[in-house]
């Protein structure tokens, strides 16, 4: 996600008052603590278990390495809950808690935010969330490691957790431990990641086949990024100015600095992909080979789509990059547009910098209500105690190593995945004002996956006018869960 999450103690064991249920036939260890609940989707009343604490992770000689928190929500009264769909999921950062999708739009629980997706004064509050994923499938969220309670155990240092390599054996052993300690290996089994937490669901879609011969139904990518070779601006790599482009032009358009040049969001971005990956692509390809009348072309077709000045798009050399881009639209208006969701806006010290000081989507709108949301939560409803911070998003995790030896590309991993199990259905959801992932990149790595034929409708893809956490945005909140049904009900074997 945007710098915070990009920069994405010796644990003292804590004694932890434990409520159990007596009807559980679940594993249990000290420090859990397993409350009942009840919550409302549509007309149904759903009665289910949350159980709230450490995973033990210990090698093969039965030595502790790691204490991994996670949170799961088990429905009761299930004839067989070994039948049961359960759904595995996480975030990204690297650095980052599970709160986001936990709190804000897969729990049983939903913090406050306005219609908008901009925060509420505080305190902050939360409420039962009518739009649940729980009554589709019993859910496991689960903090990696530094993020959360997660925290290594004896003289295990945090680097043998974190990375992309350790994170997948990490999360996937995990995965594997509480599929078998909870009786869950006849479950249809699905995986949920946002952000970076797509790219590790990728990659564990091909770990979990690979280490533990476990095959997962379905894979969900929420703002998915899977090369990471598509975003990233440095010298000498264009590809990522023209597949962020149609993200900048919806931009420009929420925030009506396009005239009427367009008469809708779906007019503009057909148009905005069209000359981002014909015209736009060829002319950056050309570098100073470009003849000046092209480029003048160039340079006016891009103020078409993104209302800034010929002067201003001439200087960057026609190349727009995250941070200025939101530096400069509303300069005039003396305010900054967000990275995680570009249609919230911020207020700089000054107007005259070449970035915004902050994003506004982040620090003003999601950060607070989040973390006092969880903090809350897990003490007074989930019964559980620990006197370590939540952390919510941290850079602890790094320095966060690549084994790959170059830019991190995943989806080689789906790909085989895809080809080795020809089942798993794959879900992909993106906001239009997304510039921390943006869609069309997405759209751009998928279509180079060069999938065989027969498996390429086994992915589905669903746009949302929001961004990053598009969930925030009340009307794309409900359309996710009836896009998440319809998804269900194609990935359930019947």
């Amino acid at each position: 996600m945007y710098k915070k999450q990009l920069l994405l103690f010796l644990l003292l064991p804590s004694f932890l008052f434990a409520q159990k249920a007596s009807d559980t036939k679940a594993w249990k260890s000290e420090g859990l603590s397993v409350t009942k609940h009840q919550v409302k989707v549509g007309t149904e009343v759903i009665s289910y278990t949350a159980t709230t604490g450490y995973m033990d992770m210990r090698d093969e000689k039965d030595t502790l390495k790691a204490n991994l928190f996670f949170i799961a929500y088990t429905k009761d009264g299930e004839p067989d809950p070994a039948k049961r769909p359960i759904l595995f999921s996480f975030n990204g950062g690297p650095g980052s808690s599970s709160v986001w999708l936990h709190m804000g739009a897969l729990g049983p629980k939903l913090v406050n935010m306005t219609e908008e997706g901009n925060s509420l004064p505080p305190p902050y509050k939360y409420t039962d969330n009518p739009h649940t994923w729980l009554d589709k499938a019993d859910l496991v969220f689960i903090d990696p490691m530094m993020t959360g309670y997660t925290r290594p155990a004896g003289r295990s240092s945090q680097n043998e957790f974190t990375g992309y390599d350790n994170d997948l054996r990490f999360v996937g052993d995990f995965i594997r431990l509480y599929t078998s300690r909870y009786q869950r290996w006849s479950s249809p089994k699905f995986i949920a990641g946002e952000s970076y937490g797509t790219t590790r669901a990728a990659g564990l879609s091909g770990y979990l086949q690979n280490r533990h011969g476990m095959y997962v139904n379905g894979i969900i990518l929420i703002s998915a990024i899977l090369d990471f070779g598509t975003v990233r601006t440095d010298r000498g790599n264009d590809l990522p100015y023209a597949l962020m482009l149609p993200t900048f032009a919806a931009t420009s358009w929420y925030h009506k600095k396009l005239g009427n040049n367009f008469s809708s969001l779906s007019q503009l971005i057909k148009e905005a992909e069209a000359f981002a990956m014909g015209p736009y692509q060829q002319a950056l390809m050309k570098g100073d080979r470009l003849p000046a009348d092209e480029r003048n072309n160039i340079i006016k077709e891009l103020q078409r789509f993104t209302g800034l000045s010929a002067e201003y798009l001439d200087e960057t050399n026609l190349r727009l990059t995250v941070g200025r881009y939101n530096k400069e639209l509303l300069r005039k208006d003396k305010l900054t547009v967000g990275r995680l969701d570009s249609r919230l806006t911020g207020q700089d010290y000054d107007n005259a910098g070449e970035s915004y000081d902050y994003d506004p989507s982040y620090e003003r709108a999601i950060y607070g209500p989040y973390t006092a949301a969880i903090n809350d939560y897990i003490r007074r409803e989930l019964n559980y105690n620990n006197d370590l911070p939540y952390e919510i998003l941290t850079g602890r995790v790094r320095p966060w190593t690549n084994s790959q030896d170059r830019y991190l590309n995943v989806a080689e991993a789906l790909r085989s995945a895809m080809v080795h199990n020809p089942f798993l259905k794959v879900w992909i959801c993106n906001g239009y004002y997304d510039m921390a992932t943006p869609y069309f990149a997405t759209d751009y790595v998928v279509n180079h996956m060069f999938l065989p034929a027969n498996l390429r409708p086994n992915i589905s893809f669903t746009y949302y006018e929001s961004g990053h956490m598009m969930y925030i945005h009340q009307q794309s909140l409900q359309q996710l869960k009836k896009d998440y049904l319809k998804f269900m009900a194609t990935a359930i074997p019947k």
